[in-house]
C-alpha cells in the first residue's frame, strides 16, 4: 500500500510541478481577476460577472534544478552520465519541482448603490498546489548503492513534499477610505478534496564496518506521510465514480478550513502608488478519510547471520525472515488515522507604480466616479517593480519583477514583465486585456523566451479568461 501512495505522490508532484507567482496579473487593474490577488486594489468597475469555468484559467509549472532537455537532448552523451552529472550531483536538496493550476467556477463583483465607495465580490474557484524537493541522498543510494560509501550518512530529511486540491468559497469587500487609501479583505472557506504532506522527516542511513560480518547497516528514522482524501479517491477510481466523490468533497463534504486575504492601495502622490497584499492566511483541518504512515526507530544489522554449529539444530529456520522481523521490531512501520492541520501556502505581494503620460479624459471620469483620486487611472503609461514571496517547506521563495504597462483608453491594456526568481533569470512575460463593449477578454503568458524550446525550459505559465463588465 505504501508503495502505491509513494508512486502517486511523486506522480502528482511531477504533474503539477507550482510557483504560484502571478506577476503579470498582479495590480493589472483593468482585469477583474486582479482583485483576487489584492482585495484592496483600485478599480473603476461598476460590476463584473465571470463566464463560469472560463473567467479564470491558469497553470504554472517550474523546476529549479534540471529540464527535460538536460536528459533527453540529442547531444551524444550517455543517459546514465547525464543523470549522474546533472541530477545526482548537479541538483541540490533545495531544488524543487513545483506547480499550480487555478479554475474559476463562479466570480461576481458589484459596486454598492448606497455607498459607491464599497465594492463587493464573491465566488468559487478550484485550485491545486504541489511541491516536491529533490531527494538527493535517496537518489544517490538508489542509483549507485552504498558499496563504496563506507561511513557516509544518507540524509532522510531530503524527502520533502506536500500538495493539495481544494475548492475555495470566498467573499470580499473593497473600500475606499479616502482619496489616497483603499483597503480590502476577503474571507475564505476551504473545502479540501485531498491533501498530502511529508515535510518533517529526520534520520539517516549509514554503512560501517561490521563485527560479525564485513559490513553493518544502520538506519535511524523518524518519518511520516500524512494523507487525507486519497483513499476514497483511489476507491472511487476503481469503482468508476471518481467524479461524484471529488464533487462531494469539493462542495463542503470533505475537510474544511478558513482563511483570509488582506490588501491595500495607497497613492503617495498624483503619479506614484504603492500596494501590498497577503493571501491565504489560513488552514485546513484534515479529519475525514485520513490515513497516515509512520516509520520511527533505530536498527543496526549485519545481514543474515548464520552461526555454526547452532544453525544445524534447526535446518528449516528462515534466517531472512528473522532479519526482517528484527528490523520491523526496532523500526516499526505503522498506520494511523490521526487528524492533522495543513496550513495554506501563504503568499505576499507588494508593488510600487509610477504613472505618466497624457491622461485620457474618459478614464479620468471613470476613475473619479468610481471613488479614486481623479486621473489616477487615466495615465496611459506605468512602470514599476513588484515583490512576491511564498511560504514553502524549505523556507520562503522570493521573486522580483519589473513591469511596463500601456493603456489605449479603456479598450486595450498591455503589460510586459521581467522576473527574476529561482527558476529563471530571463523570464519575460506579456499580458493583454481587451474590452469589446461589455465583454472583457484577457490572456497572459510567462517566460516567453523559453517557448522556442519548451523541453529546455524550467518554467512556464499561462492565464486567460472572459468576463462581462460594466464601467462607472
Amino acid at each position: 500500500m505504501i508503495n502505491r501512495y509513494a508512486t502517486l505522490l511523486f506522480f502528482v508532484c511531477a504533474t503539477f510541478g507550482f510557483s504560484q507567482n502571478k506577476q503579470i496579473m498582479y495590480d493589472f487593474k483593468e482585469v477583474p481577476q486582479a482583485m483576487l490577488l489584492n482585495p484592496g486594489i483600485k478599480t473603476g468597475l461598476n460590476m463584473y460577472v465571470g463566464v463560469p469555468l472560463l473567467s479564470g484559467i491558469s497553470f504554472q509549472a517550474g523546476s529549479s534544478g534540471a529540464s527535460v532537455n538536460d536528459f533527453f537532448a540529442n547531444d551524444g552523451l550517455d543517459i546514465n552520465d547525464k543523470i549522474r552529472e546533472r541530477a545526482l550531483y548537479g541538483m541540490k536538496p533545495s531544488d524543487d519541482l513545483s506547480g499550480t493550476y487555478h479554475l474559476e467556477i463562479l466570480n461576481v463583483g458589484f459596486r454598492s448603490r448606497k455607498n459607491p465607495d464599497n465594492f463587493y465580490s464573491f465566488g468559487i474557484y478550484n485550485e491545486g498546489d504541489a511541491i516536491g524537493y529533490w531527494f538527493k541522498d535517496y537518489a544517490i543510494l538508489g542509483f549507485e548503492g552504498n558499496a563504496d560509501r563506507l561511513n557516509q550518512r544518507f540524509d532522510l530529511s531530503h524527502l520533502k513534499t506536500r500538495g493539495e486540491m481544494v475548492n475555495v468559497f470566498h467573499f470580499g469587500v473593497n473600500k475606499r477610505v479616502n482619496n489616497r487609501l483603499i483597503v480590502g479583505a476577503r474571507a475564505k472557506l476551504y473545502s479540501s478534496i485531498f491533501s498530502f504532506k511529508s515535510t518533517k522527516n529526520k534520520g539517516y542511513f549509514v554503512t560501517t564496518e561490521g563485527q560479525n560480518n564485513l559490513l553493518a547497516s544502520t538506519l535511524v528514522a523518524d518519518m511520516q506521510l500524512q494523507t487525507s482524501g486519497l483513499n476514497s479517491i483511489e476507491e472511487a477510481n476503481d469503482n468508476g465514480n471518481l467524479g461524484s466523490v471529488i464533487t462531494k468533497r469539493g462542495l463542503l463534504g470533505g475537510d474544511l478550513g478558513v482563511g483570509v486575504d488582506l490588501g491595500f492601495t495607497y497613492q503617495l502622490n498624483r503619479n506614484t502608488t504603492v500596494t501590498a497584499s497577503i493571501l491565504d492566511l489560513g488552514f485546513i483541518m484534515n479529519s475525514t478519510d485520513v490515513k497516515n504512515y509512520t516509520l520511527k526507530g533505530q536498527a543496526t544489522v549485519e545481514g543474515v547471520e548464520v552461526i555454526l554449529p547452532d544453525a544445524l539444530a534447526d535446518p528449516s529456520r528462515d534466517f531472512w525472515q528473522d532479519l526482517v522481523d528484527e528490523v520491523d521490531g526496532l523500526i516499526p512501520y505503522e498506520e494511523n488515522q490521526d487528524s492533522y492541520i495543513s496550513f495554506r501556502p501563504t503568499k505576499l505581494y507588494g508593488s510600487i507604480r509610477y504613472n505618466f503620460g497624457e491622461q485620457d479624459r474618459s478614464m479620468q471620469d471613470c476613475d473619479c466616479k468610481a471613488g479614486g483620486s481623479k486621473g489616477s487611472l487615466g495615465f496611459p503609461n506605468a512602470v514599476g517593480g513588484q515583490l512576491y514571496v511564498i511560504n514553502r517547506p524549505r523556507g520562503p521563495q522570493v521573486a522580483l519583477t519589473g513591469f511596463y504597462q500601456r493603456n489605449f483608453g479603456k479598450a486595450i491594456s498591455l503589460k510586459t514583465t521581467y522576473t527574476v526568481d529561482k527558476f529563471s533569470y530571463t523570464n519575460i512575460g506579456f499580458g493583454a486585456n481587451l474590452n469589446l463593449g461589455p465583454v472583457n477578454l484577457y490572456a497572459m503568458a510567462d517566460n516567453l523566451i523559453a517557448y522556442k524550446n519548451l523541453a529546455a525550459s524550467q518554467y512556464a505559465s499561462f492565464q486567460l479568461g472572459i468576463n462581462v463588465i460594466s464601467w462607472r
